[in-house]
């Protein structure tokens, strides 16, 4: 298990790695129109789920728009500082 912080910096340092296999780095790397598309699909999926499919899959749906905001907040050159202010 890992918290918001540590995936924040994992995935920093998978896509400063520029590692052409790593899922993230080519999520990262289609710019964010596609990174759009994926936090709007993860944030349906989160509604779906809690909706009809109880607390663990809601949990999961919620882990995978977090990562997908996440990518799309260090394509925005965004720091967790910068959003942490407006929570």
């Amino acid at each position: 298990m890992k918290s918001f912080e540590e995936l924040f910096e994992e995935l920093k340092g998978k896509i400063a790695s520029q590692d052409e296999n790593s899922g993230t780095v080519k999520e990262y790397s289609k710019g964010k129109h596609f990174i759009g598309k994926k936090v709007i699909e993860e944030a349906g999926e989160v509604w779906m789920a809690a909706e009809y499919e109880g607390k663990e899959k809601t949990a999961e749906e919620i882990s995978q728009l977090l990562y997908h905001a996440q990518v799309m907040m260090i394509a925005s050159g965004l720091e967790l500082e910068d959003v942490y202010r407006y929570l």
